[in-house]
């Protein structure tokens, strides 16, 4: 009767020693999951962003002949929306974040340039989708806390081990976003 009894435990605890594995696993990668479908969303608008900018640089073109750089920077960065990491994806996003700012900084020497319809629809729908980037920015990183937590803690973090997961890279703003705004009168 005691051999049952021991048997009955033994075979008790092996079963929730399973149930354990299989539900910290569907969980660990439910996470995975969710890091990725947030880099998704990120991607998309992204790619929104990438197919805007040639009509809105089209547009600039004809009225900025002394703005060639910026121009040619905001081509190379584009370029690099599409291919990479998500760490050299979100470099480049930063860089051309950082160079459209200084293209509407320059567009304003340019008054027909701003009362330019297309300009201005194009303008809009860029800023649209910078708001989105932001937002989906801020999901995509809670993902990643929520994910690389449930990998790093213990006791998940032996079968995260066990079965490869691997931490997830935030997608960071850049040092000029950080700094403060200094407000002058």
């Amino acid at each position: 009767m005691t051999e049952l009894l021991v048997i009955g435990c033994i075979g008790a605890l092996a079963l929730a020693v399973l149930a354990y594995v299989v539900m910290t696993y569907n969980h660990l990668i439910q996470l995975r999951n969710r890091v990725e479908n947030a880099w998704a969303q990120i991607d998309v608008q992204l790619k929104r962003r990438y197919d805007l900018i040639p009509n809105l640089m089209e547009t600039v073109k004809g009225y900025m002949k002394h703005e060639k750089e910026t121009l040619e920077n905001i081509t190379k960065y584009r370029a690099q929306l599409v291919t990479g990491s998500v760490e050299e994806k979100a470099q480049a996003n930063n860089m051309l974040s950082q160079t459209l700012k200084s293209l509407f900084a320059v567009s304003e020497n340019y008054p027909k340039l701003l009362a330019n319809e297309n300009f201005k629809m194009l303008q809009e729908e860029l800023a649209g989708t910078e708001n989105k980037i932001s937002y989906i920015r801020t999901a995509y990183n809670d993902s990643v806390l929520s994910y690389d937590n449930a990998i790093e803690m213990f006791p998940s973090n032996i079968l995260a081990n066990i079965f490869g997961f691997k931490s997830k890279a935030y997608f960071e703003a850049p040092e000029e976003e950080k700094k403060p705004v200094k407000v002058k009168f």
